[in-house]
């Protein structure tokens, strides 16, 4: 990924924060959805959003974006996948992380950066309903649990996908839950974090009484707290250390048997430089792009106030060279 900052926005919390609030997300209008609603294996549900109007063929490619920490079909980046899609007469669909579509989920559970049995129901329920060839991509949170279900998939992830994207993924999630507990970080992003996550952690304490410990978490001044007190021990994990070293993507990029960009600047505020793999680390499927700049999520692009459609661009058109692996996949195993 050739991708060069404009020099009017220097650096990478500029590159991070300038995106996600001001930049101009589609070519033309911003794109609308159709909501489906899937009730999940444990009695939960799913809010998944097409994007309208889907395309006519029968046989087109459908684009799948998980999104990150707290995001939705509604952040930038989903926006701007959309209109890529859009533009290239894609199908696509935005599945929400439980908790994350505007309404609270029924379950003790929610979310977190290694739910790759999640993505993994998703996926296969998306293979059932379509005929043509299936791109996913996630960004941040949602890469590396996408990253996870390839690896734990192996070989067969080429049954369900054709190709796979992470981009600003915290791969090593120590080291980027590290970094974004300090300094600049920890007054900027985890507050804006904890801000929407404490209050669902609450309402979940509300359905499902005893659940954590209310006084530990609301005391939670970073996300390795949080993590802690809710995420690690509600969906299984130890502790905060334990989810972090079980739930990284990094250590396992080798097992990928299909095709699998990772994207990361290295500027990203949240994604140590020092902490990304080089490619004689990763195995022959995965790619490397480590552009020097992007700041987290952000590739912002031209004059004020900048558009986001760089990194769709270069990352979509990159899954989309890899469109012909799903139809001989299908002929192999089905012809």
């Amino acid at each position: 990924m050739n991708y060069v900052a404009p020099a009017w926005l220097p650096g990478g919390n500029l590159q991070t924060i300038w995106p996600a609030l001001y930049a101009r997300r589609a070519v033309g209008e911003l794109p609308q959805y159709r909501r489906e609603r899937w009730t999940t294996p444990d009695a939960d549900f799913i809010d998944v959003d097409h994007l309208i109007p889907a395309p006519v063929a029968l046989e087109h490619t459908l684009l799948v974006l998980f999104h990150g920490l707290e995001g939705s079909s509604a952040s930038h980046y989903a926006h701007a996948f959309a209109d890529f899609a859009r533009t290239h007469q894609m199908a696509y669909a935005v599945p929400h992380f439980r908790g994350c579509s505007g309404e609270l989920n029924l379950g003790p559970r929610a979310y977190h950066s290694g739910d790759h049995a999640e993505i993994g129901w998703v996926l296969q329920r998306l293979r059932q309903q379509h005929s043509g060839p299936i791109l996913a991509v996630g960004v941040s949170l949602g890469g590396n649990a996408l990253l996870r279900w390839a690896q734990e998939m192996g070989a067969a992830a080429a049954e369900v996908v054709s190709a796979v994207a992470a981009v600003s993924s915290p791969i090593d999630l120590a080291a980027g839950g590290h970094a974004i507990g300090k300094g600049f970080n920890r007054l900027v992003y985890t507050r804006m974090f904890l801000n929407t996550m404490k209050p669902k952690a609450l309402r979940k304490l509300a359905q499902h009484p005893g659940l954590f410990d209310r006084d530990a978490m609301l005391q939670a001044k970073d996300l390795y707290d949080f993590d802690n007190v809710f995420t690690a021990p509600v969906h299984g994990f130890k502790n905060t250390d334990d989810y972090w070293l079980r739930a990284s993507a990094k250590p396992h990029l080798r097992q990928i048997k299909i095709p699998a960009l990772v994207v990361n600047a290295l500027n990203d505020p949240f994604v140590p430089a020092t902490s990304l793999p080089s490619q004689i680390e990763v195995g022959s499927h995965v790619t490397l792009w480590q552009p020097a700049h992007g700041g987290h999520v952000g590739f912002p692009q031209g004059r004020p106030p900048a558009h986001v459609r760089a990194m769709p661009d270069a990352v979509g058109n990159w899954l989309l060279q890899h469109v012909g692996h799903w139809t001989r996949v299908s002929i192999t195993n089905h012809g």
